[in-house]
């Protein structure tokens, strides 16, 4: 008869009082501990030389005594914040990562020396490392408060500097900015809101922020909706304009209201376009309104006769 240990499933212990061989080395088992695997019991040395693990840290073979009497215990390595599975409810004596095995007291922190057994890790190349070494190496630090970012918290990044998102606040209402949009100045940070009210020039006409676009008169800024006709309210952006006692006005408001008027054609002459006319004592004319009265040839640069209302060439005035 055999005696097992109590576990149930992988290797396992017990003692022969009957002959029973190891299935390795062939040697009686009588009387003495052995490990039964699937293909047969094992002696202590034979099982510690063919399936015992090597210690990654120390490179020594983890033996038979480092198992517990459930099996091989296994410890899988847990990263930063997320905690490692159930033990099972026994010590963790052979501990395992990514296919590396450890002895319990070989599992630290590659910087502090600290016991990694029951403590979050994270693998940094090929280095194991304990939650306060990580982070202090290789984790950024708050511009703000100058405390560490914890990996997997939410943070905001600008410039090459680090904030904890409760510590990126609006410099002007102090408030969280969160995922909204801000506007840097300088070394500060505001809120749209408040930069605007802030910076944000105001319309000449209605008082309000320009946040895009508007126009420029006179150095002053205006919205491109608000800067109109001062007589008949069209828009003038883009739009020939010219002004009177600083106002500005579209060219047929202008024209109605202030140009001269041809003694010709009556019609308003605004010198636009590239418009050219002539004076003569109160009178004007456009340049091509400026004929002779009876044959109609153009007087511009030549001389000319006034009859009255009439201007008249040089011949038709002679014929008088």
């Amino acid at each position: 008869s055999r005696r097992l240990s109590a576990g149930e499933g992988g290797p396992q212990t017990g003692t022969m009082t009957e002959c029973f061989d190891c299935d390795n080395c062939k040697e009686s088992l009588y009387g003495r501990k052995y490990i039964q695997m699937d293909n047969g019991p094992y002696c202590i040395p034979c099982y510690d030389a063919h399936f015992a693990n090597t210690c990654d840290e120390c490179k020594e073979l983890i033996g038979h005594d480092c198992r517990v009497s459930m099996g091989p215990c296994s410890w899988a390595g847990r990263l930063l914040g997320q905690p490692g599975p159930p033990h099972l409810g026994c010590p963790p004596q052979e501990l395992y990562y990514e296919d590396r095995h450890y002895h319990e007291h070989c599992f630290r922190c590659f910087r502090c020396d600290r016991s990694l057994a029951d403590e979050p890790f994270t693998c940094q190349g090929e280095e194991l490392l304990c939650n306060d070494c990580y982070c202090s190496e290789f984790s950024s630090k708050c511009i703000a408060c100058e405390k560490t970012v914890m990996p997997g918290s939410r943070k905001l990044e600008y410039n090459g500097q680090t904030w904890h998102e409760h510590c990126f606040i609006c410099s002007s209402c102090q408030q969280p900015i969160g995922s909204r949009s801000f506007i840097p100045d300088k070394k500060d940070y505001y809120c749209v809101p408040c930069y605007e009210s802030k910076f944000a020039p105001r319309c000449t006409r209605c008082k309000k922020t320009l946040t895009k676009g508007g126009v420029t008169y006179r150095d002053e800024p205006w919205h491109k909706e608000c800067f109109v006709c001062t007589g008949c309210k069209t828009p003038l952006a883009g739009q020939q304009f010219t002004s009177q006692d600083d106002n500005p006005y579209c060219i047929k408001c202008f024209g109605n209201l202030y140009a001269k008027k041809c003694s010709a054609c009556t019609k308003p002459i605004t010198g636009f376009g590239g418009g050219k006319y002539v004076s003569f004592e109160d009178r004007h004319w456009h340049h091509n309104c400026f004929n002779c009265a009876r044959c109609s040839t153009s007087l511009v640069g030549k001389g000319f006769i006034p009859d009255n209302d009439e201007i008249l060439c040089r011949d038709c005035s002679s014929d008088l």
